[in-house]
């Protein structure tokens, strides 16, 4: 299968950017740490241990830690720069280095859309929970830059004629969903958060997303470097396109959240067809009934 993604230009951009850090340019992974924070708050249980899957960054580490929900917490990332000096494992992007059986919780943040496969990394991580074991994960999702994406191919395909790729594909929810029951995961759960950001023009957007180290990472993206006149076509069209009264432009960040649980016996099960006492017929139409 042809990769989608250059997952080494990908993490050549986050060693970049951690090595070049700028002041709240990690405002997702912040706000995806503090969602992971109240989705961990709503699970009754404690886990012993947890691995925390290529996060780049210690916040989901750092959040696991204080909901003082795990016993052990292993960070494993594709380089030990992310480690930053910490405890942690060094394993090759798409690989959980954990036995089957051995984790009861695992969590990724803000790296899978960053994934060529991602079903089988899903199956490797369901292999390595214990019955029971819950996975939560959230990647960027369908419907992330996509008013950079339009303005940028309308402004080449104006130029040039024609338009190469320069945003990666992401998942759609739906799909994550299918993805979560395809991987073997239990009472599979897939939602999604928009959260949009304002900029003064698409010049601040670019340089938010090369200082999270979300830059093009495409496989087949063009080779030619992008014109000045391309890019300044594109932000007049992103201005016509996608700005507020007050002339700042929008930019959507869609946050696809994943949680599915290893089966085991214990856990509930859906009725089997026919055995209900009450009728959909009836409920719909007598919401009183019963």
């Amino acid at each position: 299968m042809q990769p989608i993604i250059d997952t080494e230009l990908w993490l050549a951009h986050k060693r970049r950017a951690l090595a070049h850090p700028v002041a709240g340019a990690d405002f997702l992974m912040r706000r995806a740490a503090e969602d992971l924070a109240d989705r961990l708050g709503a699970v009754e249980r404690r886990f012993g241990k947890a691995a925390v899957l290529f996060c780049q960054t210690p916040a989901a580490a750092d959040v696991v830690a204080a909901s003082g929900k795990a016993t052990e917490i292993v960070r494993v990332e594709a380089d030990a720069a992310f480690l930053d000096g910490r405890p942690g494992l060094v394993a090759p992007l798409e690989t959980v280095p954990f036995q089957p059986e051995s984790l009861d919780l695992a969590v990724s943040l803000l790296s899978l859309q960053a994934m060529n496969d991602i079903p089988g990394m899903l199956v490797q991580i369901r292999r390595a929970l214990r019955p029971d074991g819950l996975f939560l994960g959230a990647f960027a999702g369908a419907g992330t830059l996509s008013e950079l994406r339009e303005s940028l191919l309308a402004a080449e395909t104006e130029l040039y004629g024609g338009a190469s790729p320069r945003v990666i594909p992401f998942t759609d929810v739906r799909d994550a969903g299918a993805l979560l029951q395809r991987a073997g995961l239990a009472l599979p759960v897939a939602d999604v958060e928009t959260v949009t950001v304002r900029y003064d023009t698409l010049f601040d957007l670019t340089a938010d997303l090369r200082a999270m180290g979300e830059t093009s990472a495409l496989t087949d993206r063009s080779r030619r470097p992008g014109a000045r006149t391309l890019f300044a076509r594109a932000a007049e069209i992103y201005a016509e396109r996608f700005s507020d009264a007050d002339g700042r432009i929008r930019a959507s960040f869609s946050v696809v959240w994943m949680s599915g649980w290893a089966p085991d016996a214990s856990q509930q099960k859906p009725l089997k067809p026919g055995s209900a006492k009450v009728s959909l017929k009836t409920i719909l139409e007598d919401p009183g009934g019963r």
